[in-house]
């Protein structure tokens, strides 16, 4: 049985659960749990048969170029690690977010940043070097 007739059978019985599970919440009113639950066996399901096809995928091709891809991300979110700050901040509902917390946080947002400047960055270059070539 081949893969794309397996996932159909089960987004088949996915879509059929939540249907039921629709009309009976509708009918009586209730709770959601029964959503919650085949939402959550939906997303488990995705990811996975996404890291199953993501492992076999990396084992089967050129496993330096995925090592070092990983190893450059890495690096970038070690120097953002590097850059972040950590200084306990009062939120708004009055908990304090700890040092370690809000440098995790900084590291995200600097991850991001450099990322998205690289990204940024490269089209342009793409841009101007295809514009130049012609």
């Amino acid at each position: 049985m081949g893969l794309h007739k397996i996932l159909k059978i089960v987004a088949l019985l996915l879509a059929v659960a939540g249907i039921v599970s629709l009309v009976m919440v509708l009918l009586n009113g209730g709770g959601l749990d029964a959503q919650l639950y085949i939402a959550y066996i939906t997303l488990a399901l995705t990811l996975f048969i996404v890291l199953v096809y993501v492992l076999k995928e990396t084992f089967s091709g050129n496993l330096k170029k995925t090592l070092m891809s990983v190893g450059a991300f890495l690096l970038v979110v070690i120097i953002a690690y590097v850059m972040a700050e950590g200084v306990e901040t009062e939120m708004r509902d009055g908990e304090i977010l700890s040092a370690s917390g809000s440098k995790w946080v900084g590291t995200g947002l600097n991850t991001f940043y450099i990322l998205a400047v690289v990204a940024i960055g490269s089209m342009i270059y793409s841009g101007i070097k295809k514009a130049t070539t012609r």
